[in-house]
């Protein structure tokens, strides 16, 4: 299986202007720049970033271990210079470490479910091809999408695909899919699709598939992505070197107000208001590199429909995050 052929970066151009200036000015200082790509699928990103910088390391993060695979695959040619890390993107310490940094220059985050998993008919993501709801990213733990809809109560269902799907039909299909899982278990795909569907009041049934809330909220569910999300966030940025950039492309309104709190708060200054001079261990240790959330153009969108809802938000760290002037600094911090 190629890669390259099953997959199209979103956002690449811009994404790789973003993290650009922090890549040159550690080749430019002598030292090997790191990027950490915490969202590696199938390498699409990463290949773009070391093929445009000769010196450049990428750890790569995935917890699939098919993307892994396939990525690897992809990136054989860069030798040393790609360090593929399963794990979730949370663990950005375990790429670190990988990488022998104590900080890195770059990491970019590209939310959501990978090409690879929404093309694969046997992992259950995709609402519009037949498969065992599984929607297991990594493919190891119990919960899967089949376990939740077997286990969960009508009330826990349908607060499920109202606060993970912004679904306003969640109480009808919770109580559709309680009733159905009486008669015979939920197990594929097309079996939840044909529940929704038949649930679903006919004045309603041209107004988007049904399923694509639902499928969503058990995605979220199964792979605890808004929870991991809210650990990476601060980790990445703790983790980025003075100078070092944070790009994150976020594809529904949960994961992007997520990122976008995290960042307001690193950008914001915390010195009490009374105070007339800006404390320095209270100051701002972000700054922005986009105003609000850019949006992919019309040609991209045009030529790649998953680029669509994507919002990507950008920062660069300022300061140390704790104001210590009597210790060294750390790899790629200036004093």
């Amino acid at each position: 299986m190629d890669a390259s052929a099953l997959h199209t970066p979103v956002m690449l151009e811009r994404t790789l202007a973003l993290l650009a200036p922090a890549i040159e000015a550690a080749a430019a200082a002598g030292r090997t720049p790191l990027v950490i790509d915490g969202t590696l699928g199938m390498g699409g990103h990463t290949e773009a970033m070391l093929a445009a910088h000769p010196t450049l390391v990428v750890a790569g993060i995935d917890r699939d271990p098919d993307a892994i695979r396939l990525a690897g695959e992809r990136l054989a040619r860069f030798g040393g210079r790609f360090l593929p890390v399963q794990t979730t993107y949370d663990r950005i310490d375990e790429a670190l470490e990988a990488a022998g940094a104590e900080a890195a220059d770059g990491i970019l985050l590209d939310l959501g479910v990978s090409s690879l998993q929404l093309d694969a008919a046997d992992r259950g993501f995709a609402y519009a091809k037949d498969a065992p709801l599984d929607m297991r990213m990594g493919q190891s733990g119990e919960t899967t999408a089949a376990t939740i809809l077997a286990e969960r109560s009508d009330r826990e269902l349908s607060r499920l695909f109202k606060v993970y799907g912004d679904e306003k039909l969640a109480d009808r299909y919770a109580r559709a899919i309680v009733a159905a899982r009486a008669e015979a278990p939920i197990e594929t795909s097309a079996q939840l699709v044909d529940i929704l569907q038949a649930a679903t009041p006919r004045a309603l049934a041209n107004q988007g598939h049904p399923a694509k809330r639902v499928f969503q909220a058990l995605r979220i569910e199964v792979n605890q992505e808004l929870a991991i999300l809210e650990r990476t966030m601060p980790a990445a940025i703790d983790a980025l070197a003075v100078g070092g950039r944070l790009v994150v492309l976020a594809y529904q309104s949960l994961e992007d107000r997520i990122v976008k709190r995290a960042l307001q708060a690193a950008v914001a200054s915390t010195t009490p208001r009374d105070l007339p001079v800006e404390l320095p261990e209270h100051a701002p240790h972000l700054r922005l590199l986009v105003r609000g959330a850019e949006l992919a153009d019309e040609t991209e969108r045009a030529a790649n429909p998953r680029s669509t809802p994507v919002r990507l938000r950008a920062a660069e760290r300022i300061r140390p995050l704790t104001f210590t002037p009597a210790t060294s600094p750390s790899r790629g911090e200036q004093p």
